[in-house]
C-alpha cells in the first residue's frame, strides 16, 4: 500500500484543523488515561436499515456494555460508501469517532475515490456477507450455466442489477465474468434492497447482492437464487449450491469491521480493541447477525490487517484489470 504526497498533505492540513477542533469535542487529550470520558461516534458509510448498519448498530450496543460509554452510530452514505470512509480519515485520531469499514475500503481507491486502507488503525472484524446471483421468479434461466450461456450467446446482453457503481456486488458480477469468459451488463442502484427489487419486478435479468438481502426473496418465491459465492453452502439457502459446486471457482463476498482514523494512542487502541473482542463474541451480536442470512466473524485486529492486506492486493488486480 501507498501514500502520495498529496495526501499527506492533506492530512497535515487536516490534523491542523482538527486540532483546533478538539476543544469542541471536550478538550479530550490523545494521552488521556480516562479513555472514554466521553461518547463515542460510529460512522457507518451507508444508509440506516441495511445489512452493514445492522452489524454496526448492534456491535455498537454491545461496546457499550465494555467501554461504558454510549456509541452514537451517525449514517453517511453516498459515493459507494466513500463518503463515510473519506469523513472517518478526516477525524481526530483520539479514538472518539471510529466507524464501519466495509470491503469497499479496500476496492474504492481503484476507482477514483480518495479512500486507502492506510488511512485506518484496524480494530476487528465481526461479519461476512457472502454474495449470491439471483434471477426472477418466472425467470427462464433455471441455473448458474443457463445463465451463463445466454451471456455467452450475446455478451453484455445480461442485465445484473447490483448495489451501486464502485461496490463489491458489481465487482462480483465483473468476477463472474471473467470467471466464465463473457460479459454482463452491471446496472447500479442506490442500495442492495431496490436493487433486488429490480430483480423481483423483471426489470433485470439477475441481481448480483448479499446473502441477506437475496435469500428473504428466495423464500418468499420472489426470486430464484442460482449460485452462492462462498466456500461452504448456506444454512440460510439450503436449497442452493456454490457456484464452486457448479463449476465456477468464485469465492467473493462483503465483510465489514471496526477502524479509526489511522494514529490511535495505545490506550485508547487496546481499550477498543477489547470491548470490540466481547461484543463480537457475545450471543446477542452472533445471533441478530446469524438471522439476518449474514455470518458473525471475531476477528482480532492484526488477523484482520493482514486480510484487508490481502484483498486490496486482489480487488487491484480485479479492478484494475477492468480497463
Amino acid at each position: 500500500m501507498r501514500s502520495t504526497t498529496f495526501r499527506l498533505s492533506a492530512a497535515a492540513l487536516a490534523v491542523t484543523a482538527l486540532t483546533a477542533g478538539c476543544a469542541d469535542r471536550g478538550g479530550v487529550s490523545e494521552d488521556a488515561s480516562d479513555y472514554p470520558s466521553q461518547e463515542v461516534t460510529l460512522v457507518v458509510p451507508y444508509d440506516a436499515g441495511g445489512a452493514s448498519d445492522l452489524a454496526a448498530r448492534t456491535l455498537a450496543s454491545e461496546m457499550e456494555d465494555t467501554l461504558g460509554q454510549s456509541i452514537v452510530v451517525e449514517n453517511r452514505s453516498g459515493g459507494a460508501g466513500s463518503v463515510g470512509l473519506e469523513n472517518l480519515a478526516s477525524q481526530s485520531a483520539d479514538g472518539y469517532t471510529i466507524g464501519y469499514l466495509p470491503v469497499e475500503s479496500v476496492m474504492l481507491g481503484y476507482q477514483g475515490y480518495e479512500v486507502d486502507p492506510v488511512d485506518y488503525d484496524l480494530i476487528g472484524q465481526m461479519v461476512s456477507v457472502p454474495a449470491t446471483i439471483a434471477v426472477p421468479a418466472d425467470s427462464p434461466y433455471e441455473t448458474l450455466e443457463d445463465l451463463v450461456e445466454a451471456a455467452r450467446s450475446e455478451p453484455g446482453s445480461i442485465a445484473v442489477s447490483n448495489s451501486g457503481a464502485g461496490s463489491i456486488w458489481e465487482a462480483a458480477t465483473t468476477e463472474l465474468g471473467q470467471a466464465t469468459d463473457t460479459e454482463f451488463q452491471p446496472v447500479p442502484f442506490d442500495g442492495g434492497a431496490p436493487a433486488v427489487t429490480a430483480a423481483v419486478g423483471g426489470q433485470v435479468d439477475a441481481v448480483v447482492a448479499g446473502i441477506s438481502e437475496t435469500a428473504p426473496a428466495h423464500a418468499d418465491e420472489q426470486v430464484r437464487v442460482l449460485a452462492v459465492f462462498d466456500a461452504e453452502p448456506s444454512e440460510s439457502l439450503p436449497d442452493v449450491q456454490t457456484a464452486t459446486e457448479q463449476g465456477v471457482d468464485i469465492v467473493i463476498g462483503g465483510w465489514g469491521g471496526i477502524g479509526a482514523p489511522a494514529g490511535l494512542p495505545d490506550g485508547a487502541r487496546s481499550t477498543l480493541e477489547e470491548a470490540f473482542t466481547e461484543a463480537a463474541s457475545s450471543e446477542d451480536f452472533q445471533t441478530i447477525i446469524t438471522d439476518s442470512g449474514n455470518i458473525p466473524v471475531n476477528v482480532p485486529s492484526d488477523e484482520f490487517a493482514e486480510f484487508v492486506d490481502a484483498e486490496y492486493a486482489r480487488f487491484g488486480e480485479l479492478l484494475e484489470g477492468q480497463d
